[in-house]
């Protein structure tokens, strides 16, 4: 009698579901900014090509920078060791998510907190280190503002009618440190935080049970999410008592943030305008604000709009800086799809050899 095999257990192909919508999603930013490509193509000519290869090792040293903000804290704090190529390969599939899958920053930290999950890093700890970033990162485009704006009025070089472009720089920027500083204040006492995760479980749980009808009542764990949040509270405590620890990744954030700036900056040298760096500041300072909120690229249309209107509001000052903004965003975009789409995917698809 031929013995009967076991039967396979169904595995349902998450994996490759992840991996094919991704390849759409990527598709999609492609189609949406195929304006932007041709018309970047199309500038070319006009551009020295040069300069615009510099783009290259700056976004690679970019990609660096931005990893080892959390490396730099991650190698201190939990004893943790990445070779420079781990690093690269992490900063370039963190980037590539970021950058070219229209998630917004939702898609990075869910990301993020996957990829360092195989390095023994919680999902509490990867968040922490993720707002920080952010923080950051605004930080310094805010103090970049400043300087800008500074350098701005004393040459005389801001319109009248751009005036009031000072103060919503300066207003947007205080309320993302506002909510940053209430992140702080319910991440440091055990007692909010247990208030503020009861609070988003029922608000969580509600909305679920509402979009289905009943059929789910509950979508968050309380106990999941109570150890998500308490993970966050022990680094802040942590940071509190070491602040020192956070030095080297500041550092790095600065040097990020300065990198960010340069993408254009380098596109405006390129078109032959490297006297607009301070008004490319305070449109990246703007921009900023919405960096990690929307998916990458509309609030460019802001920054662009912002920069015409600083360079005095002409039909070619709003034509350079549209220009320079879609160039740096097209070049930008094509090399991280082009560095970040087959590190990503391997890893979707099981096939990295990083953790340890």
């Amino acid at each position: 009698m031929r013995a009967v095999g076991k039967k396979r257990k169904f595995k349902f192909p998450w994996r490759t579901l992840i991996s094919l919508a991704t390849f759409a999603l990527v598709g999609l930013v492609i189609y949406e900014n195929w304006d932007g490509f041709v018309e970047t193509f199309n500038n070319l000519n006009q551009a020295n090509i040069f300069v615009i290869l510099l783009l290259v090792p700056e976004q690679i040293f970019m990609y660096y920078a931005c990893g080892q903000i959390f490396f730099s804290y991650i190698e201190a704090k939990f004893k943790k060791t990445f070779s420079r190529k781990e690093k690269l390969r992490i900063s370039t599939e963190l980037n590539f998510v970021n950058r070219a899958v229209p998630a917004g920053g939702v898609g990075g930290l869910a990301y993020l907190t996957y990829r360092l999950k195989q390095f023994d890093i919680s999902a509490g700890q990867s968040s922490f280190l993720y707002i920080f970033r952010y923080a950051i990162t605004t930080l310094v485009n805010y103090l970049q503002a400043l300087i800008a704006i500074l350098v701005l009025v004393v040459l005389g070089g801001v319109p009248d009618e751009a005036v009031f472009i000072i103060p919503v720089s300066l207003l947007m920027n205080l309320g993302v440190f506002a909510i940053l500083a209430l992140i702080i204040y319910v991440a440091s006492s055990v007692k909010r935080i247990d208030f503020f995760g009861e609070t988003v479980m029922k608000l969580v749980n509600l909305a679920v049970k509402t979009v289905t009808f009943g059929h789910k009542k509950r979508a968050v764990s309380k106990e999941k999410l109570h150890e998500y949040l308490l993970s966050i509270h022990d680094c802040v405590v942590i940071v509190k008592k070491d602040r020192k620890s956070l030095l080297r990744p500041t550092l790095w954030g600065v040097i990020y943030s300065f990198c960010e700036i340069g993408v254009y900056w380098i596109v405006a040298c390129a078109m032959g305008r490297p006297e607009i760096l301070p008004v490319i500041m305070v449109g990246e300072a703007i921009g900023s604000v919405f960096d990690g909120i929307v998916p990458y690229g509309p609030y460019e249309l802001g920054m662009a709009g912002v920069m015409g209107l600083l360079l005095g509001g002409t039909e070619e000052a709003v034509a350079i800086s549209v220009i320079v903004v879609v160039m740096a965003r097209a070049l930008s975009l094509i090399f991280t799809i082009a560095t970040g789409y087959i590190p990503y995917n391997q890893v979707i698809r099981g096939k990295n050899h990083d953790a340890k």
